[in-house]
């Protein structure tokens, strides 16, 4: 028999600790809410795999569902970065007289630079414009033969604020021989984002309500057949969160396999348009890629969608208890 110290302690040890730990867990009913929750996540895989045509074709319904969406909102990402992003459209162009020099442009783009209403100037000498323009016209030849250089300096300044005020200021300075600012283009491009992206939204409301009527409508074809079942565990005792939770995980099974066919089927559709459309971009002299999503994305769609699916069971299978309880009553 072990004998204990003076003072009463126990000096068993770390581990034997860890051992009482884990008992007291157990007494205090952690230990079977543990093993139910698992039993519950087993027992769904099982009816999934059990009714393998019934259940492919209900995740084959919910991932089109959120595939389009999603693959809508991917679509509106590339086309803000193909179009060089809202910021870069909102630059001003400010081509200096002839006459000024490289040192005179330098100084007035620092003194632009100072202005609270300006983000950024950027300048581009003669030397670099005319580079640029051997570069990407292919008209490097007939350049060549042209004595000097006629192109002037040019300043591209970036507005923090109001940009047709700042485009005004900008033409009334002594050195400023043209600005050129498009901005009912960026107003136009502004408006086609805003559109799609509420689009995309409205979108996403109304097929995700599709997605949950979809797994509801499952996952009540389910509650139909163990009525009886259901009916043995309320008579026994058992609590609503205690019947719920098989279908629960369930639904959230249903979701989450919705959602990687989902990301699957975007995969597949990046995939075969990323090479046709970056041959298209480099016709136009861009370097465009076409993105999808990331891993952090992809992570947070399977997740929004699991729970999509935990929802709509939990809907379900709510109104289901509350009306049982009603009849009983």
């Amino acid at each position: 028999m072990n004998a204990l110290p003076q003072d009463g302690r126990d000096q068993r040890g770390p581990a034997h600790d860890h051992d009482d730990a884990i008992a007291a867990a157990a007494r205090s009913g952690l230990g079977p809410w543990f093993e139910h929750h698992l039993h519950s996540l087993v027992a769904s895989l099982g009816r999934l795999l059990r009714k393998p045509w019934a259940a492919l074709l209900t995740i084959g319904v919910m991932a089109v569902a959120l595939a389009l969406p999603l693959g809508l909102w991917a679509a509106l990402s590339n086309i803000e970065r193909f179009a060089g992003d809202v910021q870069r459209s909102r630059q001003i162009s400010l081509f200096l007289k002839p006459d000024i020099a490289v040192e005179r442009a330098r100084a007035l783009a620092a003194a632009l630079r100072a202005r609270p209403e300006v983000g950024t100037v950027e300048l581009r000498t003669p030397e670099q414009g005319l580079a640029e323009l051997r570069e990407k016209s292919g008209l490097g030849d007939s350049l060549s033969a042209i004595e000097g250089n006629p192109l002037p300096s040019l300043l591209l300044v970036t507005p923090k604020g109001d940009e047709l005020a700042l485009a005004q200021s900008l033409g009334e300075l002594a050195e400023a021989d043209l600005v050129q600012h498009d901005a009912g283009w960026r107003q136009r491009l502004d408006g086609w984002l805003r559109f799609g992206g509420r689009l995309a939204w409205m979108l996403a409301i109304g097929l995700g309500l599709g997605a949950l009527l979809v797994v509801g409508n499952t996952v009540r074809l389910d509650i139909q057949s163990r009525r009886e079942e259901i009916g043995v565990l309320q008579l026994l005792g058992a609590t609503d969160g205690f019947i719920r939770r098989p279908f629960l995980y369930l639904g959230a099974c249903y979701g989450l396999a919705a959602g990687a066919v989902a990301l699957a089927l975007l995969t597949v559709a990046d995939r075969s348009l990323r090479e046709p459309l970056g041959a298209l971009a480099a016709s136009y002299g861009s370097r465009f890629v076409l993105e999808g999503f990331g891993p952090l994305q992809a992570l947070a769609i399977l997740a929004g969608s699991a729970a999509l699916g935990w929802f709509g069971a939990g809907l379900v299978t709510g109104h289901h208890l509350r009306q049982a309880r009603a009849g009983r009553g």
